[in-house]
């Protein structure tokens, strides 16, 4: 992107904002699905321009007022989040509702928003933009830029919230600010979860989880260091990588099956296999009378298959596309989701996780898509306008790759693409003929931008 620059952040303010409302203090217990998530935190952010001339009373020190009013007001009903995450006599996390409340930090960026290089957030938005949670389940950063803009960036514990929390809590929270009611009510029943007696599962869950006791100890850490990159995907390529696949599979199955053949041609000679997951949210396959719609917390399940490297290269897109389709359809069940909630009730309190996150099969490479089509960019609107950019960021630790597609703020049908890969995987994606994952620069981003 011209004219982007190295720059500095600076901490103007942090205090901490609670309910506010008395929250009466109380145990949460995570349900079977949150104990299969690791101790790792996930962030996301939006970038508001500058507020119209017609707004001239609104500064940066009004924005914060009522960002902090509204949070306050939000974690009355999303309590959950005002809390912290302690271990129980059994050694497992439970979450104590005590409305701790949540760090919130105001500062500077001595950038215009034009100039953020937000294609590469390893270097515009790591350690500068995105708070980094030391406490409590959510943490908040408010930054002014010199043009006036904001950035509004949140980190929270992804044991107690998915990125489907997440994004219910996003929009309460903008409701709240603009005085309207909250339109999903979150529900925290756990019993919507509980396991069954008798419990019972397939041999799915023990292919897809391990516990993490039977894990052999981590080979010698990979030289090889994942980098994050954020870009776009025009709707005119996603519809055409969908043709490609054979005109049956969904996008994001299509989406999938391209990133699974691009992962194999950038392997290494002792890469053996390839293998791509997908997250899978099981509330629609739980669904009892909606009462699914407002769950808080985790209903996710990480299906994945696995292929032979040099198989994989002579494989088309759409056999491809067929290949996702048959692992990703085994998950989409209810009994699937049941019989995941057995699997773990009867290992409890031996922690388990994702195979895949591990990346413990040897002679292989993997990378897990999650789709983000329901990123509520375009209704997190706190009274300054919607925001021009925003997106999900994860560097989730895993010898595994992450990709995220999300919908643009430009509401064309582009895709907006946060990427957690090693670079020679990134290197072979931006080389692909002709494009499909552009540049993030300004140009696109503020291009509509009202």
């Amino acid at each position: 992107m011209g004219g982007s620059k190295e720059y500095a952040v600076t901490m103007r303010a942090k205090e901490r904002v609670a309910a506010v409302l008395p929250v009466q203090e109380h145990w949460l217990p995570l349900s079977n699905l949150d104990l299969l998530l690791p101790a790792i935190d996930v962030g996301v952010f939006f970038c508001y321009k500058k507020p119209p001339a017609k707004q001239s009373k609104t500064t940066f020190g009004s924005m914060v007022s009522a960002l902090k009013a509204s949070l306050a007001q939000a974690l009355v009903t999303y309590y959950p989040f005002a809390g912290e995450v302690l271990t129980n006599p059994v050694d497992e996390p439970e979450l104590l509702c005590n409305n701790r409340g949540v760090d919130f930090i105001e500062a500077y960026a001595d950038v215009e928003l034009q100039e953020l290089r937000l294609n590469n957030p390893d270097e515009s938005v790591e350690r500068k933009l995105l708070p980094k949670k030391k406490e409590g389940v959510l943490c908040v950063q408010a930054t002014e830029l010199k043009c006036g803009g904001l950035v509004l960036a949140c980190t929270f514990d992804h044991r107690i919230a998915d990125a489907y929390s997440a994004n219910m809590f996003l929009v309460a929270w903008a409701e709240t600010a603009a005085s309207k009611p909250i339109s999903l009510a979150p529900s925290f029943r756990r019993s919507l979860l509980i396991p069954r007696r008798p419990g019972s599962h397939d041999s799915s869950p023990d292919r897809l989880y391990a516990l993490v006791s039977s894990l052999q100890p981590p080979p010698s850490p990979d030289q090889e260091a994942a980098v994050n990159r954020i870009c776009y995907v025009a709707a005119d390529d996603i519809s055409r990588i969908q043709a490609a696949a054979g005109g049956r599979r969904t996008k994001f199955e299509a989406f999938t099956a391209y990133l699974w053949r691009v992962l194999a041609r950038g392997a290494r000679p002792e890469d053996k296999v390839c293998r791509m997951g997908a997250v899978v949210d099981g509330r629609t396959r739980l669904a009892r009378g909606g009462e699914m719609a407002g769950y808080f917390g985790n209903v996710l399940s990480i299906p994945y298959g696995t292929l032979g490297v040099e198989e994989l290269k002579d494989m088309d897109l759409a056999e491809t596309a067929a290949a996702v389709h048959g692992w990703l359809r085994q998950a989409t069940t209810e009994e699937h989701f049941r019989g995941l909630v057995d699997w773990v009730e009867a290992r409890r309190p031996e922690p388990a996780v994702a195979r895949i996150y591990l990346g413990e099969e040897d002679g292989g490479v993997g990378c897990v898509v999650s789709s983000g089509r329901a990123f509520p960019v375009g209704e997190v609107e706190f009274g300054w306008g919607r925001a021009v950019f925003g997106s999900y960021h994860f560097p989730w630790g895993s010898s595994a790759g992450y990709v995220m597609p999300m919908p643009s703020a430009r509401r064309n049908g582009d895709w907006v693409v946060y990427m957690h890969l090693l670079k020679r995987f990134l290197d072979v994606l931006e080389a692909e003929k002709p494009p499909v994952f552009r540049p993030l620069t300004a140009d696109y981003f503020l291009a509509d931008a009202k």
